[in-house]
């Protein structure tokens, strides 16, 4: 039984922080998990950055109901959901994800939580579980999965490289020329062709 883990922002819906950067013309909001692989230390940073600011969920909110899905993805995962399980293993935070799951066509998503105070600032944030794309995918195989999985940043290399079948999609070159045997794509639809592939 297959299951295929996809990262969800670069590789299914544009980067949330990168356009929340340019809407509110902070650039130093630009910086995601490619340019930073701990993941605690960059949220710490952004969460700095918007107090600073003054700004808190709502204004990031706003952002995110503008945004939608890159151009192709959806229709890359109705098909990938018709002929296998999907679930989409995100550092993102539930208080985001919801107008994107439902451009997306609701698909399963694993995600984490924000901590917000009652006048809308984000105090703090919730991780799922340590390590949450590798914990995840070790937990699907243990119950009987074998898992295919693609993301674009640092902090998907781990479940990438824990499956049977792993790929890079729409990733930076440092990442490509870092890990050579990763497979990487472009395109939507030399993506699939290659998860068919290993799906046999």
């Amino acid at each position: 039984m297959d299951i295929v883990c996809l990262d969800l922002e670069g590789v299914l819906v544009p980067e949330i922080w990168i356009a929340f950067s340019e809407a509110s013309g902070i650039p130093e909001l630009k910086r995601t998990t490619r340019d930073e692989p701990d993941y605690n230390k960059l949220m710490n940073w952004r969460l700095s950055i918007l107090k600073e600011h003054g700004l808190g969920l709502k204004e990031i909110q706003e952002t995110i109901a503008r945004i939608d899905p890159l151009p192709g993805a959806k229709e890359f995962l109705d098909e990938l959901r018709s002929i296998t399980q999907v679930i989409v293993i995100s550092d993102t935070f539930t208080q985001f994800a919801k107008p994107l799951m439902k451009k997306l066509g609701w698909p399963t998503l694993f995600c984490n939580s924000l901590e917000v105070a009652p006048d809308g600032e984000i105090t703090g944030f919730k991780m799922r579980i340590e390590n949450s794309k590798l914990s995840t995918v070790k937990a699907l195989q243990s119950v009987g999965f074998e898992t295919i999985a693609a993301g674009d940043s640092y902090n998907d290399l781990d479940m990438i490289r824990a499956g049977k079948a792993g790929f890079l999609f729409r990733s930076t070159e440092q990442i490509k020329k870092d890990n050579p045997d990763l497979p990487a794509f472009e395109e939507f639809d030399e993506f699939l062709s290659a998860i068919k592939q290993a799906l046999g």
